[in-house]
């Protein structure tokens, strides 16, 4: 009778010597566990004499020893690899003292799972080392127990106790294999986890940058103007109060047509590009002022999106840092690239948003560095519009 140690319980395996490398359990537990009863059950049926003296007790000592080391094949993945070529080889010495004690019966079958199994749970020389013995101690019992020309068990089928070794390591690798798989999937997961963490994060930084753009400076506007109106109530002049009031209320209005704007620019089914940049500068009170170079095409969301805040803002501080100052916005379509350009005059009226805190700037070079583009963005020295402001935006696609 043969059974393979394809049914061995798990055990730490690895070709290293540095420690043991835990293998999955196996899903097949219950059907061990059957199997290792079986074989024990058959032994104990088979296994002759067994008594309360002498020989028989010898053999009764021997064949609980060997249930007992065939049992342990269920111990768990974490057992220590020295205790395990322990057992493993006082199991496969005991294996062979049964066949030398005993006069009939089955219990080779222990040497054979005892083996099989050592293949499976220790590493390649230790596994061979318990092979060799179980074959050196199985066929020499059997070659000077009942002589070399035994009808039924001869010193050969001894010699054969340490085939199973194959079969546990093949078991083993194989088990190694799944392993592997099992950790390159999981590997997997965890990256497309944290890829996914970076988009959340890098979401959540472009909503705070559009909730900035749109609320910090205006706020901060309407905030200076309603503190000017308050303090200009107690001077009793109350045309000053009224046009400080006028020019805060001029501010909501204008931060309600950017927050919503802000909505076209955050929402996957935004308007075109052209309709879209349309639309805004002739809101901001420009008309005319577009220029289009080039064949018009559609662009991806996350472009168009990003190419609109960038005229927004750029927008926003024309009229914020140089009011009544001429405004001109240009888009160029090339062949490779996409290109957005805010210009504006020096001021004609009296600047009343004061110095911006730099965060509107930040923002753009943020949105322009995700898309792979470049943005240049300073004064004019030169032309019509010197003493003005100019931001240009290059983004590829």
């Amino acid at each position: 009778m043969f059974v393979s140690d394809n049914f061995c319980a798990p055990g730490p395996s690895s070709e290293r010597e540095s420690g043991p490398r835990a293998v999955l359990p196996r899903r097949d537990a219950p059907l061990q566990w059957v199997i290792t009863l079986v074989i024990i059950v058959i032994a104990v049926s088979t296994v002759r004499p067994v008594g309360v003296s002498g020989r028989g007790l010898a053999v009764a000592v021997l064949l609980v020893l060997n249930s007992v080391a065939l049992m342990a094949r269920h111990l768990p993945p974490g057992f220590p690899p020295r205790a395990g070529l322990a057992w493993l080889t006082a199991g496969v010495v005991a294996a062979a003292a049964l066949l030398q004690v005993s006069t009939s019966g089955s219990g080779y079958l222990y040497a054979y799972l005892l083996v099989g199994h050592a293949g499976y749970r220790l590493t390649l020389k230790p596994a061979l080392a318990v092979a060799a013995l179980s074959s050196v101690l199985c066929g020499g019992v059997l070659y000077f127990y009942l002589g070399p020309g035994h009808q039924v068990l001869t010193w050969t089928f001894g010699l054969g106790t340490g085939v199973p070794v194959v079969v546990g390591i093949l078991s083993r690798s194989r088990q190694q294999a799944v392993e592997a798989m099992v950790e390159a999937v999981e590997s997997t997961a965890r990256a497309a986890q944290a890829e996914a963490q970076a988009a959340v994060l890098t979401e959540r930084g472009r909503i705070a940058r559009d909730v900035h753009d749109v609320l910090a400076h205006s706020l901060a506007g309407i905030n200076m103007h309603l503190e000017l109106a308050d303090a200009l109530i107690d001077t009793g002049d109350l045309d000053k109060v009224r046009a400080a009031h006028d020019k805060a209320h001029s501010m909501v209005k204008e931060s309600l047509k950017q927050a919503q704007w802000t909505v076209h620019a955050l929402r996957e089914d935004s308007l075109p590009l052209l309709e879209s940049l349309t639309a805004m500068v002739e809101s901001s009170g420009h008309r005319d002022v577009l220029t289009v170079t080039g064949t018009v095409r559609e662009l991806p969301a996350q472009v168009t999106q990003n190419l609109l805040r960038i005229a927004q803002e750029a927008l926003t501080n024309a009229a914020r840092h140089a009011p009544g100052g001429e405004v001109g916005v240009e888009l160029v379509f090339d062949a490779g690239s996409t290109a957005l350009t805010v210009r504006n005059g020096p001021a004609t009226g009296e600047v009343s948003a004061g110095v911006g805190s730099g965060m509107g700037l930040i923002g753009m070079r943020e949105r322009v560095a995700l898309l792979g583009g470049t943005i240049a963005a300073g004064p004019l020295t030169e032309g019509p519009d010197r003493g003005g402001w100019q931001v240009e935006a290059v983004i590829p696609g």
